[in-house]
């Protein structure tokens, strides 16, 4: 099945809903990456203090938490991939589109959109990434 082709018109009409998605996306990343770090850290003073005694329901809790956190952002990224984009990197919010560049030829390319732009100025090949982008015409 071939992907579907976005104009660039049609991704700027998304910005809004993706701003919000990738939003919230990387505020429950960053919230799950310091519980994980807080974690890990109460585990190693655990582990160096001898074994203390734990307090098992705070400890299911923060797993808890971590997991839906993780649920949190793995819905958002899948919206965003329900819409259309796929995510290329979460922490610095880009989704490509598959699209065609006005005047650059018949051949697909990715709509690159960035976490704060407020629409897609850029592209780049399927074999190619963020370090190539090209300013759309």
């Amino acid at each position: 099945m071939t992907p579907r082709l976005f104009t660039t018109a049609e991704v700027d009409a998304l910005i809004p809903k993706l701003a919000e998605l990738m939003g919230t996306a990387l505020e429950r990343h960053g919230q799950a990456q310091a519980l994980a770090e807080a974690i890990r850290a109460a585990k190693e003073r655990i582990r160096i203090s001898g074994g203390a005694a734990v307090d098992q329901r705070d400890w299911r809790a923060r797993a808890e938490r971590l997991d839906g956190l993780t649920i949190e952002v793995r819905a958002a990224l899948e919206e965003i991939a329900t819409l259309g984009g796929s995510v290329k990197d979460l922490e610095l919010g880009l989704v490509d589109f598959p699209g065609l560049v006005p005047g650059a030829g018949d051949d697909a390319v990715n709509l690159c959109w960035k976490l704060g732009e407020t629409a897609v100025r850029f592209w780049h090949g399927f074999d190619e990434g963020y370090a190539q982008r090209k300013p759309l015409p």
